[in-house]
């Protein structure tokens, strides 16, 4: 065949069931995420050389020659699972399994395959999915001969690779190419791609614990996600496609942020913080998920802080309500009360009661994400910002800078996702911060911006030129 150079995708969650869908299965430590990365283009799983890294099943979309697949990237797969996080990855891998068109079983070709690998082979064989066995770690034509034995698993084809390296990877893209589906039942139809620029990108963020990925198993009505009482469940961001009263969301689930000082930069934990940093700045609503019971922290408003640098419209969820409620009114007035003053630098934030056990709030925690989305991308005429401003200078007119009046002379909004704001004025350094405030509160209030931030930059008019 004759490939193509690949064209960029566009870094964007996938719409499930858009393109075919393509699962990487295998067993611990055999190179399924850098196999994924490679065949993505970019990192977007993180890669740990030891078992366990990866969790929940991860989704990313790529390219084979001119057709668009999605990539599903899955936790180590073990028969008989030792412990229950081992379990709860193994019901993740049966899960993507049952929506995957293809199968990529990826084994060690350094090592004969072990009782396990038999095991997932009967599997695929039982469920008959077109399936590629992928001889991964064969980082030279010595390691090839050495592989012969994957040969007995009975799986057809074997293609054998180095996802560290690149080396076979045209090759197991020929072979994956030649099994997927025909182009009708795969591309989704007009309308599905014109909802698909209207879906809202909604991130669930918060400190580790808070509930963060029961609240999209809540919404989604199923086991979509691993949940363990305990904190650090979560890796990997993992985007899950939703649907509610027509409209369509990608919900993110992303890894609890702690204290900068607890996390070490190069390890697991550092590096979901980073990707849940990162999967922040592709999100229209941030939900910034609290631990009621526990009680709201400054920790939380240091994630508060990282999704507004963003540009995110943020929604904040009291979660645990239901264990809030059978506390005395006292607690509830005071976890309220704490909640206004460390995000006091918010205070347009809507705040919602939810529970992720029960479902309670949730259609509520909906609501409050459309109403936020519908003010992040509203745009402003600017013969009405005018007006507005004219008010404003009225009622409230600039401080004086060295004994001049300030003069603001013309506003417009420059662009949407979040508002922005561009002020000219004649001096823009002398306008002071609560100054600034105050427009800012001001426009809010007109336009009703509530539930996203607002960006306004003061620049100074530049001089007309006399002919």
């Amino acid at each position: 065949m004759t490939r193509r150079p690949k064209r960029p995708i566009a870094d964007q969650p996938p719409v499930i069931g858009r393109h075919p869908i393509i699962a990487i299965l295998g067993r611990p430590n055999v190179g399924k995420s850098t196999l994924f990365n490679r065949l993505v283009g970019r990192s977007v799983a993180i890669v740990e050389d030891r078992p366990g890294v990866t969790r929940d099943r991860l989704y990313a979309e790529a390219q084979i020659d001119d057709r668009h697949v999605t990539l599903v990237d899955m936790g180590g797969f073990e028969a008989t699972p030792q412990g229950p996080v081992e379990a709860g990855i193994g019901e993740q891998c049966r899960v993507g399994l049952a929506q995957a068109d293809i199968v990529l079983f990826v084994i060690d070709g350094r090592t004969p395959p072990i009782p396990g690998d038999w095991d997932t082979a009967s599997l695929l064989r039982r469920s008959q999915r077109p399936s590629i066995l992928v001889v991964n770690k064969i980082d030279s034509a010595a390691f090839a001969s050495a592989a012969s034995d994957a040969f007995s698993l009975g799986l057809d084809p074997v293609v054998m690779v180095s996802a560290l390296h690149g080396r076979g990877i045209s090759d197991l893209e020929d072979s994956i190419y030649a099994l997927l589906p025909d182009r009708s039942t795969s591309i989704a139809n007009a309308d599905a791609i014109e909802a698909e620029a209207d879906c809202c990108n909604v991130a669930i963020i918060g400190r580790p614990n808070a509930g963060k990925s029961s609240l999209i198993n809540q919404l989604l009505g199923e086991n979509r996600l691993l949940t363990l009482d305990a904190p650090g469940t979560t890796r990997d961001p993992v985007d899950s496609h939703f649907e509610r009263n027509g409209k369509q969301y990608i919900l993110v689930d992303t890894a609890g942020i702690r204290r900068k000082r607890s996390v070490t930069a190069q390890s697991p934990e550092g590096m979901a913080v980073g990707a849940a940093i990162q999967a922040m700045a592709r999100c229209h609503v941030a939900v910034l998920l609290v631990d009621a019971k526990a009680g709201i922290a400054e920790q939380d408003a240091k994630v508060l802080g990282l999704a507004l640098d963003r540009g995110c419209a943020i929604v904040l969820g009291l979660n645990k309500w239901d264990l809030v409620k059978r506390e005395a009114s006292g607690f509830r007035e005071h976890l309220l009360g704490r909640s206004k003053d460390i995000l006091s630098f918010s205070k347009w934030l809507k705040v919602v009661k939810i529970s992720a056990l029960t479902g309670f709030g949730t259609d509520k925690l909906i609501a409050n994400i459309d109403a936020a989305f519908a003010a992040f991308c509203t745009r402003v005429a600017t013969s009405d910002v005018n007006r507005l401003f004219e008010d404003i200078i009225d009622h409230h007119p600039p401080p004086i800078h060295k004994g001049k009046a300030v003069r603001l002379y013309y506003a417009t909004q420059a662009s949407t996702r979040p508002p922005t704001f561009v002020v000219h004025a004649n001096h823009p350094e002398a306008i002071h911060f609560s100054y600034k405030r105050y427009i800012e509160n001001r426009i809010r209030d007109a336009f009703d911006f509530h539930g996203t931030p607002v960006r306004i930059f003061f620049r100074k008019r530049k001089r007309r030129q006399r002919p």
